[in-house]
Order: C-alpha cells, then structure tokens, then sequence
C-alpha cells in the first residue's frame, strides 16, 4: 500500500533548464526522489551528464541546448512532446554600478536571464506541448523585485522583467488551468556568488543581515519549487515566493 502523497511528482514530466550546477542541478535531483521523469537542459554536456547520473528513477533525458541560440532552442522544442511542468532555472550574474551599465552588458545579461526562457515559455503553451494544468515555475531573485543593492541594477532588471512576465503568463495560461508562480531567493550558496566579487569578509557581514544567520543552500530552493510543482499548490498561480532567510524583514 502506497503512502499518501500530496507532494508527489509521479506520472508528471519536468523540464527544467540551467540543470547543470545550483539551484537547478538540485531541483533536477529532488524532482526524481519524488517520482518526475525529467527533462534537464543547459549549455554544458559534461555538467549534464554529471547531473544525469544522479538522477533517481528511470526515463530520464538530458538535451544540450543553449536557450540563446534560435537553432539551439528549436532543437530543444522539436524533442519534447509533451511536459506538465517547467522550471525556469537558467541565469547569470552581472554586478555593475548604474553608470558602467552599458547596453552590450544589458544585452548579455536579459538574453539569459530573460528573452531566452520567455520565449522558451511561450513556445511551449502556444504548441501545446504544457499539458492542460500544468505548472511553471520562474526562479527569480529578490533581488531587483524586494530588494535593491548597489551595483546589482543589470541583474535586479532582468529578474524584475522576469517576475513581471511570471504574472501576465499566469492570467493569460489559466484558461488551459496551467499555473504560473517564482520562487525568489535571497543569496543562495552556489558557484554565482563564488566568483570573487566580494571578500570573506564581506561575506560574512552580508550573512549577519539575515534572520537566520546563513544564506540558502540549493535544496531550499528544490523543495519550494517541488511544492509549486506539485497537485499540493492546485490552487495557487501569480505568487511570488519569497525565500530569503528572512532578510527582507
């Protein structure tokens, strides 16, 4: 006799892109502990792969595809016949203040964080391959949508665009009952925020702003995207989920 589940994903397939490392690596990995035949995309083969192998369950598959590129992203749509559920993981960073923020460094930011998955989205609901009462889920950031620093204008933009967009898809898709939410994390310990741009020290300090006394880990992220994912959220879409260690309290 199998146990009740409201939080289970099995019978749903699952998209999701930027699977290679952070938070999607670990939303990929969760998703299969509770039953997701997945789809897991990104740019880089090996990190895939390396994603793959940690995946629980069978039926899996993994699609290389660089969501920037038109061809790529065709490529991608061509092979998916049908999801009930997306994560929209792929991201990146870019710190620059308000006069070193150049249209190129625009241009390279929003292609990721923002172009290339709206028009993933869109592609997806307009053939019909999400499912009637389906669910997608944006991974935004607070930042630029509940919290505003120096220097992080380009980034804070383009998630700000990207939660706009969360709430216009979620009207527009429930007519076919497909509900659209963010999650909207503060600092999570990824390879982002591993890339030099502030000291230990500056760490540190940051960590004390927070409520709980630590930045997220990526599993914190997974399991709130798995409850916007399941049956267990059927009556939620447009929300923003904030999950940020109470920081911005």
């Amino acid at each position: 006799m199998s146990l009740y589940n409201p939080y289970s994903l099995s019978g749903k397939v699952i998209l999701i892109t930027g699977a290679s490392s952070g938070i999607g690596k670990e939303t990929a990995i969760e998703c299969s502990k509770m039953g997701a035949s997945l789809i897991i995309t990104g740019r880089d083969e090996e990190r895939l792969n390396s994603t793959y192998l940690q995946l629980v369950g069978e039926g899996h598959k993994v699609i290389v595809a660089d969501l920037a590129s038109e061809d790529s992203l065709s490529a991608l749509i061509a092979r998916i016949t049908k999801v009930d559920g997306v994560v929209l993981c792929a991201g990146k960073g870019m710190s620059a203040p308000v006069q070193y923020s150049t249209p190129d460094k625009f241009k390279d930011v929003f292609s990721i964080n923002f172009f290339s998955p709206v028009e993933l989205i869109r592609r997806l609901y307009k053939n019909k391959v999400l499912q009637k009462r389906a669910s997608v889920v944006f991974v935004s950031s607070i930042g630029g949508v509940r919290k505003i620093t120096y220097g992080n204008m380009i980034y804070g933009t383009s998630k700000a665009a990207f939660s706009s967009m969360m709430k216009y898809s979620a009207k527009e898709f429930a007519v076919r009952g497909i509900r659209v939410n963010s999650v909207n994390p503060g600092m999570v310990c990824t390879k982002m925020i591993d890339a030099g741009t502030f000291t230990e020290e500056q760490r540190e300090a940051d960590i004390q702003k927070y409520p709980l006394k630590r930045y997220g880990r990526p599993e914190d992220i997974a399991y709130s995207v798995i409850f916007l994912l399941s049956d267990a959220s059927s009556w939620i879409t447009g929300l923003e989920l904030i999950i940020d260690g109470g920081v911005t309290i």
